[in-house]
């Protein structure tokens, strides 16, 4: 899978068995102002991402859809330097009000720690 691959269908979670076993025992955790982050190893040999924007923190689906396309393009440039690890993304309250700039420097933030201190429960 390359960056220019896109966004596929095998680098997201799906099912709720997937998300669940990431949020129930995550082998590491981190926030920042905007989102947080749990993430546990996986057997695929990838990072994937999950979402969790959930509707009653965002109410129009357009705003939700606009943090949804940040996040992806954010994790689709970066997936080849990620552990493989099944990430579950969700969102503070502030985020629906940031701009994308500010949004695109926070999951940076993340996506660094995740570099510096992958999910192997270390």
């Amino acid at each position: 899978m390359t960056a220019a691959s896109g966004f596929p269908r095998t680098a997201r979670l799906l099912k709720r068995d997937e998300f669940e076993g990431v949020l129930r025992a995550p082998e590491w955790r981190s926030a920042n102002q905007y989102f947080r982050i749990s993430a546990r190893r996986n057997t695929a040999g990838y990072a994937r991402l999950g979402l969790a924007i959930p509707k009653r923190m965002v109410r129009r689906a357009v705003a939700r859809n606009r943090l949804k396309r940040i996040i992806r393009e954010s994790f689709r440039v970066r997936q080849q330097h990620l552990p493989a690890c099944d990430f579950v993304l969700g969102i503070r309250s502030a985020a629906p009000e940031a701009g994308n700039a500010a949004l695109f420097s926070a999951l940076e933030e993340l996506w660094q720690r995740v570099r510096e201190r992958p999910c192997d429960g270390s």
